[in-house]
């Protein structure tokens, strides 16, 4: 054996016996880590900030260019679906060219659309721009969750992929409070053209920092793939390897979609995909027209904003809340309660009258309970799924379930439409709640 060939069976070998690119140590981080971790997170928390903005400006919007509510609903839904045109057709590109240059394109597609947001001159550019940030949003989920959960220690891998979708209900909540100040002293406009430089600002250091996965190098081998893992491993403490192993070629596999229906999966992955495609209908409503329905419930426009702020307060509060209580209970269960309580607080919301502090109370709970329980689906997807196959699993039921978030806000913006009592709107969207509960609860394999 020539001893390229032998160092490689060597490495192969090697990494056989430690089983991912990287095995960060159990006991804590490094720098690296935290450095990877950091910056998908503030990411993350990029994505909230210009998905949730254009829900605060939405009466500012509406007011200027005298939209119906129909007309705003397409706006709400064009950003989520550009979110399932990246997911579904751009983020597998991360596979091919690698996690660090999409999650790049990704951040910079996403922040060019909120500046042609500011820019636009019509509804049309408008829903345009907003479709250019959904698909930036959309490919760079998957390929953040991978790198997270590549270089965070294993005993801290969920606390890490929990905390990175936390990111995004933080951006949601900071902007909330900055736009409540900013409205009063700037234009819609201008603040959509801050986010969208803001944003872009912080790319040169994303460029800078951000590693590329190392799991990505030893299956890609792209030039320079050995020195960049070994220059990583060291960086993590571990040890470099003397040689790229053997690529080997997956054979004879079915296809993904055929793994996921078959006789053995299909069952729950159906069932997933009822979960989270009736979740999405009611998150994105929730998330798209808060400010509009706290304002018919009674609150001035400057606390509608505020009142969206708290509900993503409480998001971020639900998912670390149901994250801890996973460790000590069943996690079905756990969302299946946290989606029936949402589901109640919504009907409580819309059919009684409550001073502000009350209204705003009840955001935060629906917060902490749809969100909680909603984001509790990403490591439920995980015990009804192998290994192999979890990183598929979960993006097809995010992506199928991308129809449900279209179909939310321009649901609620054609009942809003109607002029209905506000508790017609709120106890059609604990429907699917509900219905989502039942689903999540009769998946058979996800036991914890």
């Amino acid at each position: 054996m020539m001893p390229g060939a032998q160092a490689g069976a060597e490495a192969s070998k090697a990494i056989a016996n430690q089983g991912p690119a990287l095995d960060v140590d159990a006991e804590g981080w490094v720098r690296l880590s935290v450095l990877a971790v950091g910056l998908c997170f503030f990411i993350n928390a990029i994505d909230g900030m210009n998905v949730l903005l254009m829900s605060y400006l939405a009466p500012s919007l509406a007011k200027e260019w005298g939209l119906a509510s129909t007309t705003l609903g397409i706006v709400f839904s064009s950003a989520l679906v550009g979110m399932a045109i990246g997911g579904l057709c751009i983020a597998p590109l991360g596979d091919r060219l690698g996690r660090r240059p999409l999650i790049l394109a990704a951040l910079f597609l996403m922040s060019a659309g909120m500046v042609a947001s500011g820019f636009s001159a019509s509804v049309t550019q408008l829903i345009v721009a907003r479709t250019a940030v959904g698909i930036g949003i959309g490919a760079v989920l998957a390929c953040m969750a991978a790198l997270v959960a590549e270089f965070a220690p294993p005993r801290r891998r969920n606390f890490a992929v929990g905390l990175l979708q936390g990111g995004y209900p933080i951006g949601a909540t900071a902007t909330g409070f900055l736009t409540a100040w900013a409205l009063t002293h700037h234009s819609w406009r201008s603040i959509l053209l801050f986010s969208g430089f803001g944003s872009l600002a912080f790319f040169p250091l994303v460029f800078w920092l951000l590693p590329e996965s190392a799991s990505f190098l030893m299956h890609a081998q792209p030039r320079n793939a050995l020195q960049r893992i070994n220059r990583i491993r060291r960086e993590l403490g571990i040890s470099p390897l003397p040689a790229l192993p053997a690529t080997v070629r997956a054979e004879g596999r079915p296809g993904v979609l055929r793994a996921l229906l078959s006789k053995k999966l299909r069952h729950d992955t159906l069932l997933l995909w009822g979960a989270v495609f009736f979740g999405f209908i009611v998150l994105y409503s929730i998330v798209s027209w808060i400010p509009k329905l706290a304002i018919d419930a009674g609150l001035d426009p400057k606390s509608s904003i505020y009142a969206g702020a708290i509900y993503n307060l409480g998001a971020f509060a639900g998912t670390v809340l149901l994250s801890v209580l996973a460790n000590r209970a069943g996690l079905k269960p756990l969302i299946v309660g946290f989606l029936l309580a949402a589901a109640a607080l919504l009907i409580l919301f819309g059919g009684v009258v409550m001073p502000v502090g009350a209204v705003l109370g009840t955001a935060f709970a629906i917060g902490v309970s749809l969100q909680g329980g909603f984001n509790g689906l990403y490591p439920l997807s995980a015990c009804v799924y192998p290994v192999r196959m979890r990183s598929s699993g979960l993006g097809w039921a995010m992506g199928i379930g991308r129809a449900g978030a279209v179909l939310g806000p321009l649901l609620s913006g054609y009942i809003l439409s109607l002029h209905l009592p506000l508790v017609v709107l709120f106890a059609t969207l604990a429907v699917p709640l509900v219905i989502a509960a039942l689903c999540t609860g009769a998946i058979r394999h996800a036991v914890h």
